[in-house]
């Protein structure tokens, strides 16, 4: 009782967890009322991401700093990896191209500006160093680039051009994981002071009580069971969710499951933000987007060849294709300088929300 009260005082919004029986319930009860049962579960895999990232924090404070760096870096998009995983089984490729296409936008734009708003709001101005920001965006670029070649191929419309895009899909992913896992020699272990900023190297960032180890573990082990139960949830009801809503699948995937997903890092990243913290902040948000581009998409591709109905490829639709380019391209301008403000922030929300609109206004 008392290790439980411990790890629900730290879970960031536990009341929300009354929403995974609830969610469960009503998806026996009422398999008629798909999109309340979908909005349940929304609601519920919340703060199970936040969750889950707090015990990834303790585990890695566990086991020292590499390997805690190492965890952090890998887990950090936990949530949005299971709902693709279980949205790839059900062979719902479009849902997981959508959602992969709104965590990379969401993270860049609606995260980091977020982030930039609220720690503006109490920071006249604030600064964080552009060295690593820039290796970062340098990784985004290369995704965006891996992604325009074979929609290019897909949008040609052949079969032949088809096959190709899944042989190249695959191929790239492969040379996609092998960068990542350079970048976390790279960002871990080789250049790790560059990406410290101006905070001291060893100064410790508050983690509350400590966690053992069997504890922390055994968090990790139910919470992802529970967000893989609510991901199966979630994905079993999305189609009619949509369609009561009458909302398109690109819409739901790209801003709706994105955003559910995101929910975890958003929250971090702004109260670090409000802190002053602009180097974990910048780096929450654009090192998240990095991990879906190069870890999670590629790493999604390989699965797809063994429990997906059809393989996944890295041909998106134009629409995913230019909003991934933009996103990426309005950050780097943004944050070249290493210094924010609220009204940085204004924007970077701004075009994030015109974008949402522009996914609205596509038929499904």
């Amino acid at each position: 009782m008392n290790a439980a009260r411990r790890v629900l005082a730290e879970a960031p919004l536990s009341w929300l967890l009354l929403a995974v029986p609830i969610a469960a319930g009503m998806h026996h009860v009422r398999p008629d009322a798909p999109l309340l049962v979908f909005g349940l579960a929304c609601v519920a895999i919340i703060p199970l991401a936040g969750l889950l990232g707090v015990a990834t924090e303790k585990l890695a404070v566990r086991l020292g700093e590499g390997i805690g760096g190492f965890l952090n870096a890998t887990l950090g998009n936990a949530a949005e990896l299971i709902i693709a995983l279980v949205a790839l089984r059900a062979g719902m490729i479009d849902v997981v191209k959508a959602s992969l296409t709104g965590s990379i936008i969401g993270n860049l734009l609606l995260v980091l500006g977020a982030a930039f708003l609220a720690g503006g709001l109490r920071h006249k101005v604030q600064s964080f160093a552009t060295i690593g920001v820039r290796t970062q965006i340098g990784m985004m670029a290369l995704a965006a680039i891996a992604i325009l070649v074979p929609s290019v191929f897909a949008a040609l419309g052949s079969a032949e051009m088809a096959s190709r895009s899944i042989h190249y899909s695959v191929v790239v992913s492969v040379l996609l994981l092998g960068v990542y896992a350079l970048s976390l020699v790279f960002l871990l272990r080789t250049h790790a002071d560059l990406f410290r900023g101006g905070e001291p190297a060893g100064q410790p960032e508050p983690h509350g009580l400590p966690w053992s180890v069997s504890l922390t573990v055994g968090v990790m082990s139910t919470v992802t069971v529970l967000i893989v139960w609510m991901s199966e949830i979630l994905v079993g009801t999305v189609e009619h969710a949509a369609s009561a809503l009458g909302l398109s699948n690109l819409f739901i995937g790209v801003v709706v499951v994105a955003v559910v997903g995101n929910a975890a890092e958003h929250s971090t990243a702004v109260l670090v933000a409000m802190r002053n913290r602009m180097e974990m902040a910048v780096g929450i948000a654009i090192g998240s987007s990095t991990q879906i581009a190069l870890f999670v998409a590629p790493l999604l591709v390989l699965l797809s060849l063994v429990i997906a109905p059809q393989p996944l490829s890295l041909a998106f639709s134009g629409v995913e294709v230019f909003l991934v380019l933009a996103a990426t391209f309005i950050a780097s301008i943004l944050i070249v300088d290493g210094k924010s403000t609220w009204f940085t922030g204004v924007q970077l929300i701004a075009v994030y929300l015109v974008m949402a609109i522009t996914v609205f206004a596509i038929p499904g």
